[in-house]
């Protein structure tokens, strides 16, 4: 057979064993996903109060007929795996019910604050891996130099401040002491009034300082990881080799060094797609920034059990989702790796 025909019935052969592999890893994560949800359910359903209580807690005239018809109508008298059961039959259809809250429909809630984290989230994990991935390998190739010692420093604090007082700090600083930056929310309320342009400088400006802290304390791990697994991988033998055969030192850093240190980064980058849903409860909810992480604080305090539920589907099919293209990534990097 020629050279040609061999490379691609290769080609050919590779797509279809990948092709099988996705697809088994995509059924499998409907009985991950069963499980998931299920010990969600429970998890919520055996937290102390119930959704009818605390909608009248405040009230102390109600009539008790008025709190058991409220428990009816939100199905709460049923035990706790018919209630499963319903909930799980209505997912099916992508019907994730309505909140117990506002009795709105819970994906057009999650609909409105998707775009806030979406922003958010997207752009810290996107400066994330751009500054930490560059910081960690030159403090690897530069070890023990003031650019070494100056990422291990910066680790230190990175891993050591708590994001919510960074959080106030900034605040503190830029908000109330310069009034440089505002500190809540993602627009001002005069900005339905402002041209376009003005819009989107008022909201860059909400942005600046939820998203510098959402960044900081990331840019310190991913950054330390990179660095790690950068020593590890230029003190292998066949760096060595490559070296001794006379390949430019770009060659062997960009070339076969950086390939396979950037496997563990992977991992982190895939189980980073979470966070563009969840986000940060405690960064967003200090910033009154409209996103999900507030808003799952909120079903938290509330109990709002549909809500809390298609949160949680949600992150749980991304946290799947991040795993399976972070092993279809390593393939991509290392050719040992194969999934026949």
């Amino acid at each position: 057979m020629p050279y040609s025909e061999n490379s691609v019935y290769s080609v050919v052969k590779r797509a279809l064993i990948m092709k099988k592999y996705v697809l088994r890893r995509l059924l499998m994560m409907i009985p991950l996903l069963l499980g998931i949800t299920l010990l969600s359910f429970v998890i919520m359903q055996l937290a102390p109060g119930d959704p009818a209580s605390l909608n009248v807690a405040m009230n102390s005239k109600v009539d008790p007929s008025y709190l058991e018809k409220l428990r009816q109508s939100y199905g709460l008298n049923d035990p706790m795996m018919v209630q499963y059961w319903h909930w799980l039959k209505r997912i099916c259809t992508l019907d994730f019910g309505t909140s117990f809250k506002d009795n709105r429909p819970v994906l057009e809630i999650i609909g409105e604050r998707l775009p806030a984290t979406f922003l958010l989230s997207g752009l810290s994990l996107f400066l994330l891996f751009v500054l930490a991935v560059p910081l960690g390998v030159a403090a690897a190739y530069y070890q023990n130099s003031w650019l070494d010692r100056f990422v291990s420093i910066f680790t230190f604090v990175g891993y050591s401040m708590p994001g919510y007082w960074f959080a106030l700090l900034l605040m503190l600083l830029f908000g109330v002491e310069l009034n440089l930056l505002p500190i809540s929310g993602m627009i001002s309320t005069e900005a339905d009034y402002l041209p376009w342009y003005q819009k989107i400088g008022d909201m860059l400006s909400h942005l600046i300082l939820p998203l510098v802290v959402t960044t900081f304390g990331g840019l310190a791990s991913v950054s330390l990881y990179a660095r790690t697994s950068m020593l590890e991988v230029i003190r292998q033998d066949y760096i060595r080799t490559a070296r001794a055969k006379g390949l430019s030192e770009t060659q062997v850093i960009f070339k076969h060094a950086l390939r396979n240190a950037l496997i563990p980064i992977v991992t982190l980058m895939g189980l980073s797609l979470p966070g563009l849903i969840g986000g940060s409860f405690i960064i967003e909810t200090l910033f009154a920034w409209p996103g999900m992480g507030q808003l799952g604080l909120e079903a938290v305090f509330t109990h709002d059990y549909p809500l809390l539920m298609g949160i949680g589907v949600i992150t749980a099919f991304l946290t799947l989702f991040g795993n399976l293209l972070a092993d279809l990534a390593y393939a991509a990097l290392d050719p040992r790796i194969r999934y026949d």
